[in-house]
């Protein structure tokens, strides 16, 4: 069993079982460490790995006390192939040890080797870009993509007895998902036109789709000459990429 992640700087790759990742995260106070929140972790037969970015509303405390608890829930439920319950434990986890005056936006993936089958939770945050190899074709991925209707949980830490679901899907050999915070679609440019996930979207169609590492690079270089050098807010981007 092994779990990478926190709420501290970084920018690193990280070999999954079946996947290669690309992790970029920068919080504006890189000593305190920042409001995102990211895990990466492999359950203990390495067929499933877990994806978790979270975005909680503050720095400080809440934070630290967010990643502590993801971390002992994704540890607890490490082997545990549906998410429903580990979100709603750590719905109820996080709220008591702020006693509701935070929230947390999360996605988190549960992608298993042998088949490329991957669950997707959504609770308020944005959307993943995926690439899919086959067709060339970059879009978002929103729950409920196999009926049809599009929707996403409540944050996490808002309302007791919140319940989550999980969409699942299949990440055939090169696809990329990409996921990301506010900080980056809400990051403005010189006039002050704010970047938004309709041209993250463009700019992705324009990324390199190799690698997950030349697909997040292009991307942080389109945002850092977008928004120049000064952060506004956190930002996290972690990139997946299916091996072939």
């Amino acid at each position: 069993m092994e779990t990478w992640g926190g709420n501290r700087q970084a920018m690193r790759c990280v070999d999954l079982p079946g996947l290669k990742a690309w992790v970029y995260s920068s919080p504006i106070d890189a000593a305190q460490g920042g409001g995102d929140v990211h895990y990466l972790s492999v359950c203990n037969y390495g067929l499933l790995s877990r994806i978790a970015l979270a975005d909680v509303s503050g720095h400080g405390p809440s934070a630290a006390a967010f990643s502590g608890k993801l971390h002992a829930l994704l540890r607890e439920h490490i082997n545990t192939w549906d998410q429903s319950d580990l979100m709603r434990e750590l719905n109820q986890a996080f709220r008591e040890a702020v006693n509701g005056r935070k929230y947390a936006t999360a996605v988190i993936l549960g992608y298993y080797r042998a088949t490329g089958e991957t669950a997707f939770t959504c609770a308020g945050h944005l959307p993943p870009l995926w690439y899919r190899a086959g067709a060339r074709r970059w879009e978002f991925l929103e729950e409920g993509r196999e009926t049809g209707v599009h929707q996403c949980g409540l944050p996490v830490g808002l309302i007791p007895g919140t319940r989550y679901h999980q969409t699942v899907i299949r990440i055939e050999p090169g696809d990329l998902v990409a996921l990301y915070t506010d900080g980056i679609t809400e990051a403005e440019n010189a006039a002050g036109e704010m970047l938004d996930r309709e041209r993250l979207l463009d700019w992705a169609r324009l990324a390199p789709a190799g690698s997950s590492e030349a697909a997040g690079q292009f991307l942080l270089q389109r945002l850092e000459q977008y928004r120049g050098s000064a952060l506004s807010d956190d930002e996290t981007l972690i990139v997946l990429q299916r091996a072939a």
